[in-house]
């Protein structure tokens, strides 16, 4: 039997802070383990099966949902973190978690949202995955929310970098728009540290995001002719991966050419991240996870070469697949219904399911409104649609 090492720099759940709510974790699971079982069971977690990645449940039942998506950055977390001698436990966690806060159809659907938001600030798909396992799952009987540990809600908040800087002041992303709501709320109670890194699973995590997202986008837009194999050949990655498979198989089927092209390509990233992140650890002598939180930058990363490389098929896929005419058509669709939706709950609250009609709330209020963002957010594509044809009689994405 092969033993793997476990790093110095880990997360060990045996010096977990904990829970908010004490629990006593039971014999047998660790509390990462059970961060991990309490989001796959979840409400938020399966309704990710019929949520957009790219394209719309009903172009077609082999491309990429939210669920498919998060599983895929799970698999390739594992092989890193394993790699690396981290927790797998907790990197899983937070992979699977990750995209728990998205709306109906993809990055359009949040971005219209966020327009609707506006006045009442605003949304932001990874504060709403803080607000489902905080807040608005309600399963357990001591708690409201999953009750997650401190370090699996450390890494759904701060897996892409410090929120804040070391006088408390919005940077990175959040620079010019400020913290999101939920995330400065939260945090007025409950110190996650904003001004750090998080744990080297949360970076982890964040990566591997990355590398599923654009292999898998790769993937689906060559499988649904958005553009042809051709295409991809100066892309860099992409192109070396694609040639290294026709110098070995001449003659292989597009079908397979596909697959192959994409499996070199996760896999290369894959090897980059982990050498890297190993010169990281030794240049900048991280020792502990302490270190990890309170290194100059993230140790976890791809080598220059890659991180170039990477950039440069993101902006492929943007240009030749986010920006398809047939993906942009069908998204600016989606977030017609998504304001549609918006503005029908806010004129007669009274459209809302029984249990989201909150007794007491002002109506154009910012509490109200929250509400009627939670609940849109919430939703699959398919129920956002069903809701807009029961609402207006019309089912705008295809008439």
């Amino acid at each position: 039997m092969i033993y793997r090492s476990v790093a110095p720099y880990a997360s060990n759940p045996a010096e977990s802070r904990g829970r908010f709510v004490p629990e006593d974790d039971p014999a047998g699971r660790s509390p990462f383990q059970r961060d991990r079982d309490r989001i796959i069971h979840s409400a938020a977690f399966r309704r990710l099966k019929h949520k957009t990645q790219v394209f719309v449940y009903h172009e077609g039942d082999h491309y990429r949902t939210r669920l498919t998506h998060s599983l895929e950055v799970a698999q390739v977390a594992r092989s890193i973190a394993r790699a690396l001698g981290l927790d797998e436990d907790l990197t899983e966690s937070l992979s699977l978690a990750h995209d728990l806060g998205h709306t109906p159809f993809g990055h359009a659907g949040e971005r219209e949202l966020d327009k609707c938001m506006k006045a009442h600030g605003g949304f932001d798909h990874n504060a709403q995955a803080l607000r489902i396992v905080t807040s608005l799952e309600r399963r357990y009987a001591a708690f409201d929310g999953l009750n997650l540990t401190w370090e699996t809600l450390e890494g759904l908040v701060k897996h892409n970098g410090p929120l804040v800087d070391a006088d408390g002041k919005p940077a990175g992303r959040y620079a010019k728009s400020g913290l999101p709501h939920a995330i400065a709320e939260f945090a007025r109670t409950h110190d996650l540290r904003l001004d750090s890194f998080a744990s080297a699973e949360a970076q982890v995590a964040a990566i591997s995001d990355d590398i599923a997202y654009n292999a898998h986008d790769l993937d689906d837009g060559l499988r649904a002719c958005l553009f042809d194999v051709g295409a991809i050949a100066d892309v860099p990655i992409a192109g070396d991966a694609l040639r290294d498979v026709q110098k070995t198989w001449p003659d292989i089927d597009r079908h397979r050419l596909i697959h192959e092209t994409v499996r070199r390509v996760i896999s290369w990233m894959i090897f980059d991240v982990v050498a890297q992140t190993r010169r990281n650890v030794e240049e900048m002598a991280i020792a502990t996870s302490e270190d990890i939180r309170s290194a100059p930058r993230a140790v976890v990363g791809f080598s220059p070469e890659m991180a170039a490389g990477n950039t440069a098929l993101q902006a492929f896929l943007s240009a030749h697949m986010y920006q398809h005419k047939v993906v942009r058509a069908m998204m600016n669709r989606a977030r017609r219904v998504v304001r549609d939706l918006f503005e029908a709950y806010s004129s007669d609250p009274s459209q809302l399911p029984e249990g989201w009609q909150e007794q007491g709330t002002s109506r154009g209020s910012s509490r109200q409104a929250r509400q009627i963002c939670d609940f849109i957010a919430g939703m699959t594509d398919r129920y956002a649609l069903d809701e807009h044809k029961r609402l207006f009689d019309l089912d705008p994405l295809f008439r």
